[in-house]
């Protein structure tokens, strides 16, 4: 069963809340970065840590809630190696998996309530990569991470 890093910041916090109970009663090893109450905090560090997690295997997908999604996945899109996606609906849940092997879910807080976001979690989770056209597609992007990267090494 696939391991799965968590993190919300205070907008966030109650659906993660939720969505954790879930992983853990359907036998998903979870690591809960945080944040651990509705008390304000900022999103990117929570972002930074589940892509961290990611990025270096110590899992193999992340969570990530905010108020709207849009800050996490923003935040997490900076860490090499994640391809993380905002997802409203069951439908952009499976192709960010089928097409772009997303390896981050981020979700907006504010406006999925528990029921929806344990669908959306669930097809995601379940969903394959499709490969053939859409591997050529990710090498790609990978191809933009390294030259970032080369980039910034040779400051």
């Amino acid at each position: 069963m696939l391991s799965v890093a968590l993190g919300a910041d205070h907008a966030g916090w109650e659906l993660k809340e939720a969505l954790k109970s879930w992983l853990m009663e359907a036998g998903y090893p979870v690591l809960d970065f945080g944040t651990h109450s509705p008390d304000s905090v900022d999103y990117p560090d929570y972002a930074q840590q589940v892509g961290e997690a990611v990025a270096v295997g110590k899992v193999e997908r992340g969570v990530l809630v905010c108020g709207t999604g849009i800050g996490m996945a923003m935040a997490a899109n900076k860490v090499a190696g994640v391809r993380a996606a905002l997802c409203g609906d069951t439908f952009t849940a499976r192709m960010s998996r089928e097409h772009n092997n997303a390896n981050v879910l981020a979700l907006a807080g504010r406006l999925t309530d528990a029921d929806v976001g344990r669908s959306i979690l669930e097809v995601w989770l379940t969903t394959e990569f499709a490969g053939g056209r859409h591997a050529r597609r990710l090498d790609k992007i990978a191809e933009m991470e390294a030259r970032q990267s080369a980039r910034e090494s040779g400051r």
